[in-house]
């Protein structure tokens, strides 16, 4: 099995590339995981992951400036049916646009727009940003494979200011409650996406890791 995990130059690499391996390690499947900025690299992988940090803005250009490499995320994923994870911004850059630093489009894979988070605590006043820390998930569909062994209410890593708005009802798999209910998960098809670093979220973390490995969307 091959794992191509995009590098945009705006991705925690090496945190991703140390999960995906002990999560492969404790499946028992064998699998070469490689960071890569190739489009055949991509094209050529049976999964393939999109990771982010920091602005919505930042991670698109860092696509766009790797010469057929959206082509071949279309190919691989659109055409081919790759089963696609998109951790964090990686998740944010699934939908139309993305509002960071200006109005920027999105893979146009799930219905919405990144958009600034206003939250508000129970007395009215607002809460700090970016969200930063573990937060409980409220799963909306919990029959999703990559929710296997995942219980309500269980403890996701966060590290954000921009969430989805406008999304499909469909296409929310799991959202945390921070001043109001914030998508932290989407899907449909061969697509996920975690708002949450799921590199970094523990036991948590290397269960859905190791489910991204066996899915057969």
């Amino acid at each position: 099995m091959r794992i191509a995990v995009i590098d945009t130059g705006a991705g925690n690499l090496a945190s991703v590339l140390r999960a995906f391996r002990r999560a492969a390690g404790e499946a028992g499947l064998a699998a070469a995981i490689d960071v890569t900025t190739r489009p055949e690299d991509v094209t050529a992988a049976d999964r393939v992951v999109l990771p982010g940090q920091g602005a919505f803005a930042a991670t698109r250009h860092g696509l766009d400036a790797l010469p057929g490499m959206e082509e071949a995320l279309r190919e691989a994923v659109e055409r081919r049916g790759r089963p696609f994870l998109g951790i964090c911004v990686g998740m944010q850059l699934m939908a139309e646009r993305g509002l960071e630093h200006g109005s920027h489009p999105g893979l146009g894979w799930i219905r919405g727009e990144i958009a600034p988070m206003d939250p508000v605590g129970p007395d009215a006043s607002p809460l700090p940003l970016p969200q930063m820390g573990w937060n409980g998930l409220d799963l909306a569909a919990p029959s999703h494979p990559l929710l296997a062994g995942v219980a309500p209410g269980e403890h996701a890593y966060f590290v954000h200011s921009y969430a989805l708005r406008g999304g499909a009802a469909g296409e929310l798999l799991a959202s945390a409650g921070y001043g109001g209910p914030v998508c932290a998960m989407v899907g449909r098809d061969n697509l996920a996406g975690t708002q949450f670093h799921v590199e970094k979220s523990g036991g948590l973390g290397l269960r859905m890791l190791g489910n991204f490995l066996r899915w057969s969307p």
